[in-house]
């Protein structure tokens, strides 16, 4: 039977990121079903005060619905769309940077709902929780006050992280275009930048949501490393393909590599398209 892919997006971002790569299977004849986590797409919070001309101190006091969203309302929403793809045949489950946290707790839960999954340059933490990460080594290169830059709000306050992705601050704007695409054209990277929205949920997940070798550590996995990242950067992306292979040696990762930054693929999909149709071809 014909596998059905999950595409589970990354943070501020939604099922509208993939549509040059569901445009690509579609035409290499796979089927596929981009998810909208809880608070994203639709379903996110664009107010007045977020259009032209911008109303800062509007923006920073705005509720949002994605505040106590966490990542178990995460992974339950990605259930259920998991067990309504599974009726129709064998699931590949791709998740992308911040959606490998809800993959990987979805994997944990339902490995039954699941015949491979597939990380691209995403987070499946093993011997630590996400958040502890970012003080180690492998993580030493990411300019960590990017966002900070067009923060609008107190995140504690509002209950979430609002970013201004609309800013026209030219020191938060290069900031961004080198963490997510230092090598695309200025014409895709606003492009892509005016897809994300302002608003993500403030849960990062705990050691209870690492993955867990009885049951996602079942389901065949590849992870897909993306060589430029300079988001979730290279060195990162290995050590979790390494803790994944340590928990379960019997069942490592197939590990496949394409060139290009953390936003490059999704814009350039063919190459991408391609891997995940051998995934298919095998899944069948």
């Amino acid at each position: 039977m014909q596998p059905t892919f999950v595409l589970v997006h990354g943070a501020f971002s939604n099922s509208f990121a993939f549509a040059p790569l569901q445009a690509e299977l579609g035409l290499l004849g796979h089927r596929s079903v981009a998810v909208d986590l809880p608070g994203h797409g639709f379903a996110a919070t664009y107010t007045r005060a977020y259009q032209t001309p911008q109303d800062p101190a509007g923006l920073a006091a705005a509720p949002g619905s994605i505040k106590g969203v966490t990542l178990a309302d995460n992974a339950a929403h990605l259930i259920g769309v998991l067990e309504r793809a599974k009726r129709n045949g064998p699931v590949i489950l791709v998740s992308h940077s911040r959606g490998g946290m809800t993959a990987t707790v979805a994997a944990n839960a339902r490995p039954d709902l699941i015949d491979r999954i597939v990380y691209v340059s995403a987070w499946c933490p093993v011997d630590l929780p996400v958040g502890d990460y970012y003080a180690e080594p492998e993580m030493a290169s990411v300019d960590s006050a990017a966002l900070g830059l067009a923060l609008a709000g107190n995140p504690a306050e509002l209950g979430l992280l609002r970013v201004n992705f609309r800013t026209a601050d030219p020191d938060a704007l290069a900031a961004f275009k080198a963490a997510f695409l230092a090598d695309g054209t200025e014409e895709e990277f606003l492009a892509f930048l005016n897809t994300f929205q302002p608003d993500e949920n403030l849960d990062t997940g705990t050691s209870d949501d690492r993955a867990q070798a009885g049951t996602w550590g079942r389901i065949p996995k590849t992870y897909v490393r993306l060589a430029d990242d300079a988001s979730l950067p290279l060195a990162l992306q290995d050590r979790l393909i390494r803790e994944g292979n340590a928990l379960t040696p019997q069942n490592p990762y197939d590990v496949r590599t394409l060139g290009g930054s953390h936003l490059k693929w999704l814009i350039d999909p063919a190459p991408a398209a391609r891997v995940l149709a051998e995934l298919a071809a095998r899944a069948g």
